[in-house]
């Protein structure tokens, strides 16, 4: 318990991660109790997105609850934490998309396809990062692997089933939410890269000399926009569908 505290105290008290950890966890908090209080105000086919976009959020409080402890405690990233985090909430910002578009004829395979293609990015990432050897050839190779998810769930957003069928909805309202979410995705999501590039071995880390303590000031930054940006978005689109 005496080590526990001293490392607490060796954290300054004005540390701008730790700072993030907590504001991230107030915001993504508040940003849950909003969207579950607002179920009752759009339509029956509209709650369960709301619910789902309380999920993410709701998730992501308690594992910035948790992570912010862990860094206070030790100071180190808290890797495995936040990957537990993004392995239940990316693949649900992907149900996001498949419950957009089922009104226009999604199937049930689109979704199996967003979220297996989310596992892989996750997975080949936690690999590169939490098992790195600082070497640039292990956070190349596991990053390049990653990013083979990202892309597939990118073209699929902007240019691929998803995009297509938000089209053939016709509904203008759920077209804008689309785009705003694929936006969320090619911006948004690019924030991640940044952060896992300045692990060691990384190529902003190798390149620029960035350290690895500037990856949670990338990721928390990241996941506050992100997941209260998607649920933003799903949220307008319910209210706009349910006032017509």
């Amino acid at each position: 318990m005496m080590n526990f505290l001293l490392n607490i105290v060796a954290i300054p008290v004005d540390d701008p991660i730790a700072f993030t950890f907590f504001t991230g966890y107030m915001a993504m908090l508040a940003a849950s109790v909003f969207f579950f209080f607002e179920r009752s105000s759009v339509s029956k086919k509209w709650k369960l997105s709301l619910l789902i976009s309380g999920l993410i959020t709701g998730i992501a409080a308690v594992h910035y609850y948790y992570m912010r402890d862990y860094y206070l405690a030790t100071g180190q990233n808290p890797t495995a934490l936040r990957y537990i985090d993004w392995t239940l909430t990316v693949p649900l910002m992907c149900v996001e998309f498949y419950l957009l578009t089922k009104a226009a004829g999604a199937k049930i395979s689109l979704l199996w396809k967003l979220l297996a293609a989310s596992v892989w990015m996750l997975v080949a990432g936690y690999i590169g990062e939490a098992f790195t050897d600082g070497s640039s050839s292990h956070s190349v190779i596991w990053g390049f692997l990653s990013t083979i998810g990202y892309v597939y769930i990118l073209y699929t957003a902007w240019f691929g089933e998803v995009a297509q069928l938000a089209e053939k909805s016709g509904n203008e309202t759920v077209v804008k939410g689309v785009r705003i979410l694929a936006w969320f995705v090619l911006v948004g999501w690019a924030i991640y890269p940044i952060g896992y590039m300045c692990m060691p071995g990384g190529w902003l880390n190798t390149g620029l000399g960035w350290s690895s303590s500037n990856v949670d000031l990338f990721y928390n930054i990241a996941d506050a926009i992100n997941k209260i940006g998607f649920g933003l978005v799903v949220y307008s689109v319910a209210v706009a569908n349910s006032n017509d």
